[in-house]
């Protein structure tokens, strides 16, 4: 073929492709994607994943080039609001927006709105969380609420949000505090004290610390550069598990067998006795007075996870029992868990007696006075045998004896030396729920994590606190970070192990109470450095540093201390995982990863069915607790 003859296909070649290119372009927007999908799915490209669709969850900078066409989502929703009206239906507003008349509207003076930053505090409990939601009780909901009651937000947008352009700078769940959180929104702010104001209408759970004029661009949650939050742990969260544990016996094992146990014994030196210690002072004395009949059924089914009580059907109640029964009953309130009653007893005063308030009126005073073990209980309708409440008193010896522990200088530096293997920038697909390895939104950055070296002693607990700093965190990732660095020190591992978390390996790690988790605040260096030159003035928690520390102690940390007091959430979490049989965090021992892979037997031979810890994570799980950011 000739040099012209090369030339002139190549024209023509051209000038076909521009003339498909123009015909592409004249298409219909919804035939051009549908072309571009089919076209990446021939080619075996991102649309091709072997005939299923799946979802991704897909990083920010991925997401923003993917937009939801707006233009055609407000189209859609007018229509269907027309439908309505036609319909004769009365549209449906949200609980927090109010709509006025148009008779109000029209006599309410007309105001500018300006873009704003507003630093915001809140305590989560009783909330169904930071967001926005049509028929819940959520922060947000009482903000716009009390934006509209103070003037800050016009009659005509009282019934929708997004009039005001509204973006929370993180969300959190259900429960979840945040010392400092950010909106940003169009409000109207000539009124010097509106920040007084608008506190006036919210409830002492939420404070609006600030508002700062910002540039019409800004988005609270596009500006942020990173987030810090703090998590709040008892020290006795650190202790080894127990002797007897399923994980106790396993780890030890697991040492002789890697021939690590010296290795392991140093790594848990300063606590080599602190268990023989609490038991002797809290524990023994109660073992010494329960009956002889039931002592070894109530240390069984105390350490064993997979045991069943003797039910009250199947063990009498004897007089010997009721008395044994009465004599180790400590003075004071004694929480029943499964019966869910609370009795009052002494050594002075029997028999025991359930309180007034929880059966129809029997008092230790009345004629009629049942016992307590003949009383029924009010959630099961069973009869709590001696065996029962010898179980709960011997847990509640053991919190006693978690409460008591201080946690050693050596332990609380080893806490520190494991935090600050996170440092860095690390794949987290561990850490969260449905990412691999391969996922790159599972990669984050964290600029530090650290302890308090200082414990506070709240209720006779010792607690730390951690505070972490991240650019973005995923679901569950805090709680999960948390909890590893628990059981790596309370296990007696090498700091090393956590680097197999960054690997490509799938392991368990159980998400650590949401209790204690709280955002201290996002920050804004890059937009502050960049805004500051046109006279906005810096979004800066800093300046509400005594109101916010103030507004910390009292709805924050208070509730958590009481429900800690009250509920026991960290010891019930780690001692359900230390007993459950499972292989799963057999990776903390000194043989790693490949301890995961074992079968677990039971005592009869047979091989057990293999557990998740899921299975046994705290409650607070299934409120939908969590943080994002």
């Amino acid at each position: 073929m000739g040099a012209y003859t090369i030339a002139t296909s190549k024209m023509e070649q051209g000038n076909q492709a521009q003339a498909d290119a123009v015909q592409e372009r004249e298409r219909p927007r919804e035939q051009r994607r549908e072309r571009a999908r089919g076209n990446s799915r021939g080619r075996g490209g991102r649309g091709d994943r072997g005939g299923r669709d799946r979802k991704r969850d897909i990083g920010r900078a991925e997401w923003s080039k993917n937009k939801v066409d707006r233009r055609t989502q407000q189209t859609e929703n007018r229509e269907a609001a027309k439908r309505r009206k036609l319909d004769g239906k009365e549209e449906e507003i949200p609980i927090y927006a109010v709509k006025f008349s148009k008779e109000e509207i029209d006599a309410q003076e007309k105001k500018p709105k300006r873009k704003v930053a507003v630093m915001i505090g809140y305590s989560g409990s009783g909330y169904k969380g930071m967001q926005l939601n049509h028929h819940e009780k959520t922060i947000e909901g009482d903000l716009f609420s009390a934006f509209v009651a103070a003037g800050a937000i016009s009659k005509a947008n009282a019934d929708d949000p997004k009039k005001s352009s509204l973006v929370r700078c993180a969300r959190t769940d259900k429960g979840v505090h945040a010392a400092g959180n950010l909106i940003s929104l169009k409000l109207i702010v000539e009124d010097p004290d509106i920040v007084a104001k608008i506190n006036e209408k919210l409830s002492p759970q939420i404070r609006v610390w600030g508002i700062e004029r910002t540039n019409g661009s800004f988005n609270a949650y596009n500006f942020v550069d990173s987030r810090i939050y703090e998590y709040l742990i008892p020290t006795h969260s650190f202790l080894p598990p127990h002797p007897k544990s399923f994980l106790a016996k396993k780890i030890v094992e697991l040492a002789e067998e890697a021939d690590d146990l010296e290795g392991y014994l140093s790594r848990q030196a300063e606590v080599a006795n602190v268990w023989a210690e609490m038991e002797e002072k809290y524990v023994k004395p109660v073992i010494a007075a329960i009956d002889p009949v039931i002592r070894e059924l109530a240390l069984k089914a105390l350490y064993d996870h997979d045991y069943n009580m003797v039910s009250a059907d199947s063990m009498p109640v004897t007089e010997e029992q009721k008395q044994a029964t009465r004599e180790i009953t400590p003075q004071g309130q004694f929480d029943s868990v499964t019966a869910a009653i609370k009795i009052e007893a002494s050594h002075e005063e029997a028999p025991l007696f359930a309180k007034k308030s929880q059966i129809g009126g029997t008092t230790k005073d009345d004629p009629d006075a049942k016992p307590l073990l003949e009383v029924a209980a009010i959630k099961h309708s069973k009869v709590l045998t001696p065996l029962e409440i010898a179980v709960r008193l011997l847990k509640q010896a053991h919190v006693t004896a978690k409460k008591a522990y201080r946690i050693h200088p050596a332990r609380l530096a080893r806490v520190q030396s494991v935090l600050s293997r996170f440092v860095g920038t690390h794949k987290f697909h561990n850490y969260t729920v449905d990412k691999s390895a391969k996922d790159a939104s599972a990669t984050r950055i964290i600029k530090s994590f650290n302890v308090n070296s200082t414990p506070i002693i709240i209720n006779d607990t010792e607690w730390l606190s951690l505070k972490v700093h991240g650019q973005s965190f995923m679901m569950h990732q805090i709680r999960k970070m948390v909890s590893m660095v628990a059981f790596i020190v309370r296990c007696g591992c090498h700091d090393g192990r956590m680097q197999d978390s960054f690997m490509a390996d799938r392991i368990s790690i159980p998400k650590a109470p949401s209790l204690g988790l709280l955002l201290e605040r996002p920050v804004f260096d890059a937009y502050n450095e960049r805004l500051e030159q046109f006279g906005h003035k810096k979004i800066d928690f800093g300046r509400y540093e005594k109101e916010m520390e103030e507004f910390k102690q009292r709805e924050i940390y208070e509730r958590i201390f009481r429900e800690e007091e009250k509920e026991s959430v960290f010891h019930a979490f780690f001692s359900a995982l230390d007993n459950t049989k499972s292989a799963q965090l057999l990776y903390l021992s000194s043989v790693g990863l490949e301890a995961t892979k074992r079968r677990i037997e039971n005592e009869d031979g047979g091989v057990k069915k293999e557990e998740g810890i899921e299975d046994v994570d705290s409650e607070d799980d299934r409120k939908g607790d969590g943080e994002e950011g």
